[in-house]
């Protein structure tokens, strides 16, 4: 379905007689265009007010004399009293200030009836007492595809006039185009995509790198999620056919997203990897974001905690506003028990607190964000994120069999330059009975260091005597690997 028209909202307010709306978006020069168009459609002018310049109509240069307080600026609304669209950028960091409170419910009445607005625009805007019943929000959605390609034909016209511009890109990389600029602003897109036209006079595929580098960076300026890059591939998971194969089913959504929602389909929430350390849960998370050329943001809970009330949650929310802004992104959660442990009163409820704003979260989320969220100890999860809806599938990763334990040896082997069919990789599979995938590679590397010491070749001794020398987390854990498996049997998915 498609969202709801911003302006078709406003003038629908205006008509029932709302006099006060809070547009939520940190993209004040586009709330400004669509104001402009909201005040076109109602026959009526437009006013925008700031703190330095003070009130002063749409495309005029003075300001309205002794309006650059805000409380001025509130009482000259209040007197004109005439029907207009009134625009108050960053008046929401005042109006703790009674005097401001009270002048905002004094304005906002003449408006309730006369077909006028006044619109409050900013992120996180917390309204007075007094007005907070009168009040509407309307969220501006993120640009979309029809806004950055709008933004490209500008930028393509003024850049022309100066130097020569081409643009190389097919209509399908044109669109993988668009799709990973949302979550930019229309400002920041514009910077990025006149720049990489302006280095070297063209638009290409390979542009698109410049627009990851850049979400990279809004991404770490934040600070709370990490930015991987892509790196590993479905190839480099061994076995698991059963986690690929739904995995493959939905990338067609990724491709074609609108023939996906006509058909009555979203995009997917998520899926739930529990199983045995090592087995490859971390691996898969991202080879998701590289086979469905998704940007892949961790989320490290022990980088929310902060001891003062309140602001955990808080660092959640804006973690997870980063997310949906980057959308669409494949969100990964590591060890999830370690974030929403059950009994975790030690914390003071914070865990408690933090687990309710998620699952809120994942029920209400806007934004395409696919979570891949693994967990070793299961039995430590609260019941409530495990119920059915929560995440599309929860998969069980055993340990591998003898088959994918070949394949992780070739894989290994083959990553480090070691031809895999020099060496019989079925017999080194078979030594290797319990091992996990990251026990295999530890000991292909043990066997390399061994080799290299002795200035010798890698030979088949070497990594069987590295083997050898391992015990498994299947022999150390045993039981609780048996316990995990119990767990598993009739609650989950096999992976493998």
């Amino acid at each position: 379905m498609r969202a709801p028209d911003p302006i078709d909202e406003l003038a629908l307010l205006v008509r029932s007689n709302h006099g006060l709306v809070v547009l939520e978006t940190d993209e004040e020069d586009r709330a400004e265009g669509l104001l402009r168009h909201l005040a076109d459609r109602l026959g009526v002018p437009l006013f925008a007010w700031t703190r330095s310049k003070g009130l002063r109509r749409d495309e005029t240069d003075g300001a309205v004399y002794g309006t650059q307080a805000p409380t001025g600026a509130l009482a000259h609304v209040e007197r004109a009293a005439f029907p207009a669209v009134y625009h108050f950028r960053g008046l929401g960091s005042f109006l703790d200030d009674p005097a401001v409170a009270a002048a905002l419910a004094d304005a906002v009445r003449p408006y309730e009836e006369n077909g006028g607005l006044l619109v409050l625009t900013g992120v996180g805007i917390a309204l007075p007492e007094p007005v907070r019943p009168r009040a509407a929000t309307v969220r501006l959605a993120p640009p979309g595809a029809e806004d950055y390609h709008e933004l490209l034909g500008q930028i393509l016209r003024d850049l022309r006039r100066r130097q020569e511009v081409a643009v190389e890109m097919a209509p399908d990389e044109l669109r993988r185009l668009y799709t990973n600029l949302r979550g930019l602003t229309l400002l920041e897109a514009e910077k990025v995509l006149t720049r990489a036209m302006v280095e070297d006079g063209r638009l290409a595929a390979d542009d698109v790198g410049a627009v990851l580098d850049h979400k990279r960076r809004v991404v770490e300026r934040e600070g709370l999620l990490e930015y991987y890059p892509a790196e590993q591939a479905m190839a480099d998971v061994a076995g698991l056919a059963s986690l690929k194969a739904w995995l493959a089913r939905r990338a067609s959504i990724l491709t074609d997203p609108g023939r996906a929602r006509e058909f009555g389909l979203e995009f997917p929430r998520g899926i739930l990897l529990v199983g045995v350390p090592g087995a490859g849960k971390s691996l898969c998370a991202k080879a998701v974001a590289t086979e469905w050329t998704l940007p892949l943001l961790k989320l490290d809970p022990s980088r929310l905690y902060n001891k003062y009330i309140g602001e955990t949650e808080k660092n959640f929310r804006r973690a997870m506003d980063v997310a949906e802004r980057m959308a669409p992104v494949v969100l990964w959660i590591d060890e999830l028990e370690k974030a929403f442990a059950e009994g975790g009163d030690g914390d003071g409820g914070v865990s408690t607190r933090v687990l309710g704003t998620f699952l809120s979260w994942m029920q209400e989320r806007q934004g395409d964000v696919f979570i891949v969220a693994t967990a070793n100890d299961v039995e430590r999860l609260p019941p409530e994120l495990l119920r059915k809806g929560r995440f599309d599938e929860i998969f069980f990763v055993d340990l591998p069999d003898a088959d994918t334990r070949q394949a992780i040896f070739r894989i290994h082997l083959q990553r480090r330059g070691h031809p895999p069919d020099a060496f019989d990789t079925r017999a080194l599979a078979l030594a290797a009975d319990g091992f996990t995938g990251a026990e295999i590679e530890q000991a292909v590397i043990g066997a390399l260091y061994s080799a290299f010491a002795d200035d010798a070749p890698l030979a088949q001794s070497a990594l069987l005597d590295e083997v050898r020398r391992t015990r498994p987390l299947a022999t150390v854990a045993a039981e609780r690997i048996e316990r995990l498996r119990r767990w598993a049997h009739g609650r989950t998915v096999p992976a493998n």
